[in-house]
């Protein structure tokens, strides 16, 4: 068959992001400590780039001329939250004063950072184990993430699509279910064994299961654990030992194989560990006026304020008015300068573009979540909310509240969350209203905290007593809010 050339003409859409799109959008990923490393970067950089120590003091007349257009492109002042004065001056008197603000005053610092954990050697260990592995990048973040999802148990509660979900939304960490799993099994091979565990059974399956492990009851513990694991977390040694045919001694030996086991690794590193506890800096504030309005407001921290450095505008000025008469190497001289302030004019817009994202995105969480704010941080009042509303209402795309929200914290009054905490998936009550799962959650804490201890509600009552109060849960739902609440079954329960 005779081959020839046909040429053909066709309409396809693409679509490229811009330079400065890119760059905004990993400037808007950064949280305030990583921002801060990176504008010093860009200052040691760019010799064009100085800091404005007294924005007052800097001759506004100095961008007019034939280069006008490389004036002063300092950021506009922010409003500090770090700064004592200025936060204090917001209450009349010392008992107006929210307590955590007036141990700051009392302590004389203002250093902006929070103790997130009571240790640090959980995360430190595991993260040292890392390494240990044959790992790609990719698989280490998604591994990290994983680290960072445990209980204080050491138990792994989410399932693997819904840690997958949440790597995408708010990491922007593409990955599967299969290769969560995958990696949750790696996770389990760590010190101490039992670490990532989906459940108790999990657990003490490998603790016994380590090729370290000896012991000449280990089988007989893992049919106990394989077979009869209920009538084990209820005592029931009388059916264990007929179902499995053990006798009196053989049960004792394999009861006390089992009681050795942690059925709670992840405090083994909180009772070594003496290190201080790590920080995290928060990147907002959330400041309640008397008006009773919820305010925000960014944390600057050591961010320093830009502007072009004031040498080389005046160099630039000076070659511009000679340009005709200038050498060869001055002319070099001109183009290096001028190079160099487009990108220190460039690189201060960014910071004045990603400041305003940030302040739109926090807004719109803020609105969204009014009743929070304005209640004294009530968890009851948290409405529903997705990235799809927040991005209507601040004017942005989905990904840049994605990348807003990852990584970030906002100072309140009450306590430090972060931004992840207010995104909750939708529940639809029995009257039509939406309600989030933290308000089932509240609701079933409520019912176990004034429920009789001598009769305990089993999953099923409470179900029942959830939908009496409009909220029609099923009872296996009950039973998962239970278990990452870290409420015991109705047995164990009863006093």
């Amino acid at each position: 068959m005779a081959q020839k050339i046909i040429q053909t003409q066709a309409a396809v859409q693409t679509q490229q992001l811009a330079v400065m799109q890119v760059a905004l959008a990993q400037m808007v990923e950064l949280p305030l400590v990583q921002f801060a490393e990176r504008v010093q970067t860009e200052m040691i950089d760019n010799e064009a780039l100085e800091e404005q120590e007294d924005p007052m003091a800097d001759d506004l007349s100095a961008a007019e001329g034939p280069e006008a257009d490389f004036a002063d492109g300092s950021a506009e002042d922010e409003a500090a939250p770090g700064d004592l004065e200025w936060e204090v001056g917001d209450y009349l008197t010392d008992d107006d004063m929210p307590d955590y603000l007036r141990e700051r005053v009392e302590r004389g610092d203002d250093a902006g950072e929070y103790v997130m954990a009571a240790q640090s050697s959980f995360y430190d260990d595991l993260q040292r184990q890392i390494g240990e592995q044959n790992l790609t990048e990719h698989e280490q973040q998604v591994l990290e993430y994983l680290i960072g999802s445990l209980d204080t148990d050491g138990f792994l509660r989410k399932d693997a699509e819904t840690l997958a979900d949440e790597l995408a939304v708010y990491h922007n960490i593409m990955t599967t279910a299969d290769e969560v799993n995958r990696l949750i099994a790696v996770l389990q091979t760590f010190e101490p064994r039992g670490i990532g565990a989906r459940s108790l059974a999990e657990c003490l399956r490998l603790q016994l299961t380590d090729p370290e492990y000896r012991s000449p009851w280990r089988e007989d513990a893992l049919a106990v654990i394989d077979r009869c694991f209920k009538d084990f977390t209820a005592k029931r040694w009388d059916l264990i030992m007929q179902r499995l045919g053990f006798d009196d001694d053989r049960a004792a030996h394999v009861k006390r194989e089992l009681l050795r086991l942690n059925p709670a690794p992840g405090r083994a590193f909180g009772d070594e560990s003496g290190q201080p506890a790590p920080t995290a800096v928060p990147d907002f504030y959330v400041v309640v006026g008397r008006d009773g309005t919820a305010e925000v407001r960014l944390n600057a921290g050591d961010v320093p304020q830009l502007r072009v450095s004031r040498a080389f505008r005046d160099s630039i000025r000076q070659y511009a008015d000679h340009r005709e008469r200038l050498s060869r190497e001055q002319q070099d001289a001109y183009v290096y300068a001028r190079r160099k302030v487009e990108a220190a004019q460039g690189f201060i817009q960014l910071v004045n573009r990603r400041r305003q994202t940030l302040l739109d995105v926090m807004q719109g969480i803020v609105d969204l979540q009014r009743p929070f704010f304005e209640n004294d941080d009530d968890e009851s009042l948290l409405r529903p909310m997705t990235l799809r509303e927040v991005a209507a209402r601040a004017a942005v795309d989905i990904s840049t509240v994605s990348r807003t929200v990852g990584g970030k914290y906002v100072q309140t009054a009450y306590g430090l969350y972060p931004l992840k905490f207010f995104f909750s998936n939708q529940f639809t009550s029995t009257d039509g209203e939406e309600l989030s799962g933290r308000r089932v959650r509240a609701a079933l804490a409520e019912l176990v905290g004034a429920e009789d201890k001598g009769a305990p509600l089993s999953d099923e009552a409470l179900a029942a007593r959830l939908k009496e109060q409009g909220l029609p849960v099923a009872r296996r739902t009950v039973a998962k809010y239970r278990e990452q609440m870290g409420i015991p079954v109705a047995r164990f329960r009863r006093e």
